[in-house]
């Protein structure tokens, strides 16, 4: 597979520059190739394996936030980088999952080509399917360059992405805690 992509961006260096073959663009194909193979590498990544191994039942009730998680993803339009940060909160019941793996769910959902839309929903989604929580939420905050660099070229936009399920769907006052915890009201 990587033989074949490289021919493919090796076709596409020839379609858009007048001297493809030149020093600077001689091992390009290859690094792309290597980029790619990183920035997607979420897919051979079962979100579900990552939460298994660290589920704990403890006799905690109350919410439970991890905020400001880096993320870096590519816009599946484009082609092109979105990035920014992750705000998860779950209400566990009877079961907490090590907080690591909270940054590493949302890692393995951004290393696909994704929107943010999807991307949040898949986040809140695995959480409350596998933890059983009473309520889970998730806010994504991005910065897409599709927007930045081309098109529109809007260079503060900032997209505001959330998924609330469970109690934070059904309760005004769960919700607006998250909220606050994260600094957005």
């Amino acid at each position: 597979m990587p033989d074949e992509l490289e021919a493919h961006v090796r076709a596409i260096l020839r379609a858009l520059d007048p001297e493809p073959g030149r020093e600077g663009l001689r091992r390009t194909p290859a690094r792309v190739v290597r980029a790619l193979e990183f920035l997607t590498r979420g897919y051979g990544v079962d979100p579900k394996q990552i939460i298994n191994g660290a589920l704990f039942v403890e006799d905690y009730s109350e919410m439970i936030v991890l905020k400001d998680i880096d993320f870096y993803s590519m816009c599946e339009h484009h082609v092109l980088p979105f990035f920014g940060k992750a705000h998860v909160a779950y209400l566990p019941q009877q079961r907490i999952i090590g907080i690591s793996k909270v940054a590493r769910l949302v890692e393995v959902f951004a290393r696909r080509l994704q929107v943010q839309e999807r991307m949040t929903t898949q986040i809140a989604n695995t959480i409350m399917q596998e933890l059983d929580p009473l309520g889970v939420g998730v806010v994504l905050e991005a910065e897409h360059l599709c927007m930045r660099m081309r098109g529109v070229e809007k260079q503060n936009s900032v997209v505001l992405t959330s998924t609330m399920l469970g109690a934070f769907r059904e309760h005004q006052a769960t919700r607006e805690e998250f909220m606050t915890l994260i600094g957005r009201r």
